[in-house]
């Protein structure tokens, strides 16, 4: 049924009060009452509209600093009786108690008083509990009652109080409660996080506000949507909307590029690098990162952590790609790049990211700490006859930070800060390295003297020799087979320096 209901009386108490006159002045002109408390009452005054005080109503002023205003039975029962029974309204005669059609509050910017680093107390104070309260019994009671939770529904209640002269309908009433609920929900999330920071329980809870539908998801025939904030990590200059693959790609970009301080240019695709160069100049940078596979990066997520001038821009203007993410482009390059419509430039923002990360498996969710750890040369180990050079460790450390953002099993060969070939995502580290062995010699590199990283130990020492009879001179492994030593053996016969840093990073 669509059970109209006419706007009487409103019960308004908001923290942002931005759009909320015209609102305010439509419900006047159709002769609503109104109560309010403590800022929202002077508001509301001031547009030269009558409003009756919370605490003339429950004869009870607001105490405890604030803490109490609207938590009475003649607040409460006017919002929560039921219109069609009798009962109810015979205890609304009886107690003198309004019904209350229509509930306009927010709550306490607890989230951003949080992220301001303000003291706990001050945290604790944005705890709002009379209007999340008002909240959820409006909303409950949607059969009777309008709840406006948000200043972002101010102008869609308007449009419908104007369009209908002043009547809403159920089908409306439970959609503004549906969308209260999710205030609600949010909001507790939000605080129960906080608190469980320290020794936490063994509870997933997320929440995010903000989504974007995505064209598809992983393939065209599956939905996608993203939840969470693209705009307040990235400026977008150019192109379409990022697609489900592009999300994930450019995840996986942000995470690799932020291994690294000097000036850097990494190629992805399908989440795994494709091409890594550390230079002096980004142009330099992106010269050498395209050289690595040339073929992989046609279509592939290119980042940096240097500006884009425009020489750099010229280099990347000659490959087809997706998505180019940078701190920031002269105008010039923005010039350049910007003159295909579909390529997507982005602006990468300084945002905090998660420090965890989570993903649906079976009829549950995994939950880990992400891979934080990364160990230079000072966590390398020595374990070979013939001990690393510093230039060896260098390349060392440079391969590790690429390897561990590999998919498993992966082997990775690096020489003077550039990324040679990698062996991706096989079933056995024997085919990975055989994989990189192969794409390097396609390219025209020579393996001799570069250094090798892999993600996890060696089971046998045939990766060792046949690294060594390739011209590897410098492997790094984290060890812990029970034949490391057969290994270690191998590469004293191959005349090889390896390093053991005691760290796995499988990436599946």
């Amino acid at each position: 049924m669509n059970h109209p209901v006419k706007i009487k009386n409103a019960l308004v108490s908001v923290y942002y009060k931005d759009n909320l006159a015209p609102l305010i002045q439509l419900l006047n002109k159709y002769g609503v009452t109104f109560y309010s408390t403590g800022g929202t009452e002077a508001f509301i005054r001031d547009l030269g509209i009558d409003v009756a005080r919370v605490e003339d109503l429950t004869s009870y002023p607001s105490i405890l600093g604030g803490r109490v205003k609207t938590l009475h039975p003649k607040v409460f029962g006017g919002i929560l009786s039921r219109r069609p029974l009798e009962s109810d309204q015979q205890q609304l005669k009886q107690y003198e108690i309004p019904e209350i059609d229509l509930v306009i509050v927010d709550l306490y910017p607890f989230e951003a008083t949080v992220a301001s680093g303000a003291p706990e107390q001050d945290i604790i104070e944005k705890i709002d509990i009379g209007g999340i309260s008002l909240i959820r019994a409006a909303a409950k009671n949607f059969n009777d009652v309008v709840i406006i939770s948000s200043k972002a529904d101010y102008t869609e209640l308007e449009q419908i109080l104007a369009s209908q002269d002043g009547v809403t309908t159920l089908e409306q009433r439970k959609s503004f409660a549906k969308r209260a609920f999710n205030t609600s929900s949010h909001y507790d999330t939000a605080i129960f996080n906080y608190f469980n920071q320290e020794e936490p329980l063994a509870v997933f809870k997320q929440s995010q506000q903000k989504s974007q539908v995505l064209r598809y998801g992983e393939n065209p025939h599956q939905k996608g949507i993203f939840f969470g904030d693209l705009d307040a990590m990235f400026d977008k200059l150019n192109g379409k909307e990022l697609s489900y693959n592009n999300l994930v790609d450019v995840d996986a970009a942000v995470a690799i590029i932020d291994e690294f301080e000097e000036p850097t240019f990494a190629i992805l695709k399908h989440t795994n690098a494709c091409g890594v160069a550390s230079r002096p100049t980004v142009k330099q940078a992106w010269i050498d990162a395209l050289a690595c596979d040339p073929v992989s990066a046609f279509g592939g997520v290119l980042i940096t952590n240097q500006e884009i001038d425009a020489e750099t821009a010229e280099e990347i203007n000659k490959l087809f790609f997706e998505v180019l993410i940078a701190p920031s482009y002269t105008e010039q390059a923005k010039s350049i790049l910007t003159a295909k419509k579909n390529r997507i430039i982005l602006v990468r923002k300084e945002v905090n990211l998660p420090t965890d990360q989570f993903k649906t498996l079976l009829n549950g969710v995994i939950l880990q700490d992400k891979d934080h750890t990364i160990e230079g040369p000072e966590l390398m180990t020595a374990v070979t006859n013939i001990k690393p050079t510093a230039e060896q460790l260098e390349d060392l450390y440079f391969a590790n930070k690429i390897v561990k953002h590999t998919k498993s099993n992966t082997i990775v060969f690096a020489k003077n800060g550039t990324l040679i070939a990698s062996g991706v995502g096989q079933t056995s580290r024997v085919d990975a390295l055989k994989q990189a062995i192969e794409k390097a010699h396609t390219f025209g590199f020579d393996l001799k003297g570069s250094a090798m990283a892999s993600d996890a130990f060696f089971p046998f020492p045939d990766c060792v020799e046949i690294a060594g009879e390739a011209g590897i001179a410098a492997v790094l492994q984290p060890g812990g087979s029970i034949k490391d030593q057969l290994s270690i053996d191998m590469a004293n016969e191959k005349g090889l320096a390896m390093v053991i840093t005691g760290v796995r990073h499988f990436k599946h």
